[in-house]
């Protein structure tokens, strides 16, 4: 997972020991007031601590990004969903686009109503403008798209690159676009914070606190007018503070991990309390070293994945927030049913301590009075790294040392700030650790994530964009790449089973959990909501797609 969404994840389960870490001192627990429909005011809330004043919608450790306004500010070109991500965009700044020549060109149609909200028209000089800031500053591309030509034609926009860009292309047409008469006028844009945003979407920026930062809708909006007249988002302290928040009815959208969400939070008002945390194509899992013995041999990588009870990390440390991982391959369920290799359909991810045991004896390892030792006669001893007071990891980690212990494996649990956390990760100063991943369109990106050599780093040298086990496989690298430039489906289709062999049989990370995209919210004040039964669009409002479920509610009856 890129940074965008690494923010977005650990939100939904860092303590309060890891925020007030990083959020300091200051309070940030008395909230905004009530919101309703009435009023047209809809509060929403995140446990992330007080906020610096910025709205750098490039960056995502910006307030906007952060809280997510920066979505009600900026609009995309196209709306796509990461939970349907297989279905076309929906049509938003562009009335149209189309692909050619393998994916390496792109044209834009721009939608002629589309304004600035200082009411300056919105045309293609600013999408090139905006792509022009991506290609010249590595600081705000966060995707990092290779950008080559970017041309205007007439009321188009035309980009080209050197390669496909079949793997990036729902991230390249959902881009939000800046005004160039505002920006260009910006000295440094990797740092301006921006805090006077003009964007062309259906709000503005009132005010702005520490605690409280809120939005107004704009007099003409150019889609129409919204029913949601004001956004008040407010930054919790910690996951407690938020979640009280939500049971009271002071916030009425968030997302926030919660050990006992049906006592916490839908008990208070049953009727109107509702939650849904779909998933995408991104997963968590026990991310493993490769270069250190013995996790280098895949025999005990493989063994390793057979007997982690992902069922119980689903009930015991996800509270069941998030969906469940039932195939090997790692690949999240449904969304990503129509990637699975013939040979895993059907395949399960219930324990197998036996075939585990199986597998290690085959290998050389030999398990003597309890203990697993391995072909050079070594217990084999493992430490479980997370931070202190993420909770959700800590109980998964519990659990896999009681799995692994079956197999004799002397597993300990270590908990660490989460500063030295990452610089361990990133570093490959770690046996094993539980960690997310990238995800997309395809399961493309999580694997690349993984297990591309492309992004391998040797350990002591950070690695800032995955395959943090250092796994160096030709094999995966080879089908990553074929997978990404393929010009027929057929050839994507072969590359993709071959990594999802690679993932079962090789096991560099072994998944634990689909990455949800979901949130708590209330249908007291506000109806429209998307839900399992009708999923227009992920609940959370981090998310681009917040701004399509914002111009959806309408005031309940």
């Amino acid at each position: 997972m890129s940074t965008r969404r690494r923010t977005v994840l650990r939100a939904l389960s860092a303590s309060a020991a890891a925020v007030a870490l990083a959020a300091g001192c200051s309070s940030a627990n008395s909230g905004a007031g009530h919101g309703g429909a009435a009023s047209g005011v809809l509060t929403l809330g995140k446990p992330d601590g007080p906020q610096t004043n910025n709205s750098n919608p490039f960056l995502s450790t910006s307030a906007g990004a952060t809280l997510g306004y920066r979505f009600m500010i900026y609009e995309p070109l196209a709306m796509t969903s990461q939970i349907k991500p297989a279905d076309r965009a929906t049509p938003w700044l562009a009335t149209d686009w189309k692909w050619e020549s393998n994916f390496t060109r792109v044209t834009f149609t721009l939608d002629p109503r589309a304004t600035w909200a200082d009411g300056k028209p919105l045309t293609a000089e600013d999408v090139a403008y905006t792509f022009e800031l991506l290609k010249k500053h590595p600081a705000l591309n966060g995707n990092g798209i290779p950008f080559d030509g970017i041309t205007v034609r007439g009321k188009a926009v035309e980009l080209t690159f050197k390669e496909s860009q079949y793997v990036n292309q729902n991230k390249i047409i959902q881009q939000f676009v800046v005004p160039k008469h505002i920006w260009k006028d910006v000295d440094n844009p990797e740092t301006w914070p921006n805090r006077t945003p003009v964007g062309s979407g259906p709000y503005k920026l009132k005010t702005f606190t520490p605690q409280t930062t809120t939005l107004t809708a704009t007099p003409a909006y150019w889609k129409g007018a919204t029913k949601v007249k004001e956004l008040r988002y407010t930054a919790y302290n910690d996951n407690s503070a938020a979640t009280t928040a939500l049971a009271s009815g002071k916030v009425e959208w968030s997302f926030v991990f919660m050990p006992n969400y049906k006592q916490l939070f839908i008990a208070k008002d049953p009727k109107n309390h509702k939650l849904w945390f779909p998933s995408g194509l991104g997963i968590h899992g026990l991310w493993l070293n490769t270069t250190r013995k013995p996790l280098d041999n895949p025999a005990l990588r493989r063994a390793m994945a057979m007997v982690v009870d992902r069922r119980a990390i689903h009930v015991q440390a996800e509270a069941t927030l998030y969906p469940e991982i039932t195939n090997p391959t790692g690949i999240p369920l449904p969304a990503g049913e129509s990637f699975l290799a013939p040979a895993y359909k059907g395949a399960s991810t219930a324990p197998d301590v036996a075939g585990a045991r199986k597998l290690l004896t085959g290998a050389g390892f030999r398990l003597e009075g309890g203990v697993l030792k391995d072909p050079d006669g070594k217990p084999v001893k493992l430490t479980l790294t997370d931070p202190a007071g993420w909770n959700d990891y800590i109980t998964g980690l519990a659990i896999i040392k009681d799995n692994l212990k079956q197999l004799g494996i002397e597993a300990k649990v270590k908990t660490q700030t989460a500063e030295a956390w990452g610089a361990d990760v990133a570093n490959g100063d770690f046996d094993a650790t539980l960690h997310w991943t990238n995800n997309g369109a395809t399961p493309y990106d999580m694997y690349q994530n993984i297990m591309d050599g492309a992004l391998l780093q040797p350990v002591g040298k950070a690695s800032q964009l995955g395959n943090f086990g250092r796994f160096d496989h030709p094999g995966a690298t080879k089908a990553l790449k074929d997978f990404a430039t393929a010009t027929e489906d057929a050839t994507r289709t072969e590359a993709m089973n071959t990594l999802q062999k690679i993932m079962v049989e090789q096991a560099p990370m072994i998944p634990t959990a689909a990455a949800p995209i979901g949130a708590e919210y209330s249908t007291k004040n506000w109806t429209g909501w998307p839900t399992e039964a009708d999923p227009y669009a992920p609940p959370q409002h981090t998310q681009p797609t917040a701004l399509q479920i914002v111009l959806k509610l309408a005031p309940a009856k």
